[in-house]
């Protein structure tokens, strides 16, 4: 799934992602609304990710969806 599509079917995948990220609240997933850069911003935030990881780790995971 490209990002795209991930962005424009958030609100069924909000809950995986809450899972694959168990820090990340529903507000935080709230707040990132599908966009990439926003949910990258927020694995970096509460993880402590390098911006690469994080971006690494999102792709993975739209690529999984």
């Amino acid at each position: 799934m490209n990002w795209e599509q991930v962005k424009g079917n958030w609100n069924q995948i909000q809950g995986q992602a809450r899972e694959q990220w168990g820090k990340l609240t529903d507000n935080d997933l709230q707040e990132a609304a599908g966009e990439r850069d926003q949910l990258v911003g927020k694995l970096q935030e509460k993880y402590g990710m390098a911006k690469e990881q994080a971006e690494r780790e999102v792709d993975d995971f739209a690529s999984r969806m």
